[in-house]
């Protein structure tokens, strides 16, 4: 009797163990919790004469969450004020070929004088040994 109990144990956990060999604890494939985004609810239109979507375009309501945390940082777009308006108009477009004609040996420029040279050629320091003068 105690040798039928023991067999009948031995078969009962051996199959349940059976179970837990697929494929282990730490191999399985496992969705990345960083890349679920929320869909955007959905929308009920005021206006039903409105035409459906073409199949695969994107949907109107939908924001990349990359959009969405630069809106919550930094805002919406403002408008520009008046006199940023009329500074950028006043100011005009750049040449295109800007970069190189100030980058070109043949540029004449203006001699600011021995403190700009000193600024300019100062070593690059993390600012520890800087001091200041004032007037006089």
């Amino acid at each position: 009797m105690r040798k039928i109990i023991a067999l009948l144990a031995l078969s009962a956990s051996a199959l349940l163990l059976s179970g837990c060999g697929g494929g282990g604890l730490f191999n399985r494939s496992r969705p990345d919790e960083f890349a679920v985004q929320r869909q955007a609810p959905l929308v009920v239109p005021p206006d039903f004469s409105l035409t459906p979507p073409a199949p695969g375009a994107p949907r109107p309501t939908d924001t990349s969450t990359a959009s969405q945390a630069q809106a919550a940082l930094f805002g919406s777009p403002q408008p520009r004020s008046a006199v940023e308006t009329t500074v950028g108009n006043k100011a005009g477009q750049a040449a295109p070929s800007i970069r190189s004609t100030v980058g070109d040996p043949s540029t004449q420029t203006v001699d600011e004088g021995s403190v700009v040279r000193d600024i300019v050629s100062a070593p690059e320091g993390d600012g520890r040994e800087a001091s200041t003068k004032i007037g006089g």
